[in-house]
């Protein structure tokens, strides 16, 4: 009998259920913040939590068995050299449930599942990215060549002479026009 052995079946077979949960995973650990549905948020979430457990150790056997659930090298080495570090000073709550609005379609409530510790890209403003640019087109050289006004002369005339005329197209007929003359019936004279 099943007493007591409660999950999140997600309406799928065991198969499709496990292969859920690891994309839902794999895509929380690429991206940092995914946007899902409840549910799928509280499946997927011990699941993170366990492999952020695992990369936390840091060790052969860890990484065999992150490896062997998200099938990923680079992921693996991602999730023990850049996410789990993050989380040193931390024992558990690696991932949260940010709660948005219904879906249209079929009023699921959405989710965002993010990790807790995030690493934010810096941005820098506008003004210092100009200064930036400005400074390292300051710091180029700047060559000029002269020619001789004789080259330049000679140069535009052989120009002239090897530009062709434009070439007017007639315009294009109307579709219903192109198609008459296909179906046109050509009368025989007496």
């Amino acid at each position: 009998m099943r007493h007591k052995k409660s999950r999140f079946q997600l309406n799928r077979f065991t198969s499709w259920r496990r292969a859920t949960l690891v994309s839902l995973a794999r895509n929380l650990l690429i991206h940092q913040s995914i946007k899902t549905t409840k549910t799928k948020a509280r499946a997927v979430k011990p699941l993170v939590e366990k492999l952020i457990s695992l990369a936390k150790l840091n060790s052969l056997f860890a990484k065999r068995q992150v490896y062997k659930i998200l099938n990923d090298h680079k992921l693996v080495s991602s999730l023990f050299n850049e996410i789990a570090p993050r989380f040193n000073n931390r024992v558990g709550g690696y991932t949260r449930i940010l709660n948005l609005d219904t879906r249209r379609g079929d009023s699921a409530q959405i989710v965002i599942l993010e990790l807790t510790e995030v690493k934010k890209a810096i941005k820098k403003p506008k003004k210092e990215k100009e200064k930036e640019v400005k400074a390292e087109e300051e710091k180029r050289p700047v060559i000029i060549k002269e020619k001789p006004v004789e080259a330049e002369e000679k140069h535009k005339t052989e120009v002239a002479v090897k530009e062709k005329p434009p070439i007017t197209k007639k315009p294009p007929k109307k579709f219903l026009g192109g198609i008459r003359n296909i179906f046109k019936k050509e009368r025989d004279s007496l």
